[in-house]
């Protein structure tokens, strides 16, 4: 546990909105401040973050050829699409 110092005029908004949810000042806090730290990961938390994009977006490489595929049987069975009409 540490203390803080809070200016009066925001901890009387902070003790007001903790009473609306039902929560302790020290939970309010707690959440806030948790928040706040999720908002701005860390270098490492980026990084990890990154490579699990990255990983994801390997598994689906695999998809890669279905556009030209899809796209292949919709020209088939529209003919033509014309390009004045999508505007």
């Amino acid at each position: 546990m540490a203390a803080l110092q809070i200016p009066e005029p925001i901890l009387s908004r902070a003790e007001a909105l903790a009473m609306e949810r039902g929560i302790s000042v020290s939970e309010l806090v707690t959440e806030l401040v948790e928040k706040e730290i999720r908002a701005h990961p860390t270098a490492e938390e980026q990084a990890a973050n990154m490579e699990a994009i990255l990983k994801l977006s390997g598994a689906l490489s695999h998809l890669n050829d279905e556009t030209p595929r899809i796209n292949a049987i919709i020209e088939e069975e529209f003919e033509q699409i014309e390009p004045e009409l999508w505007r």
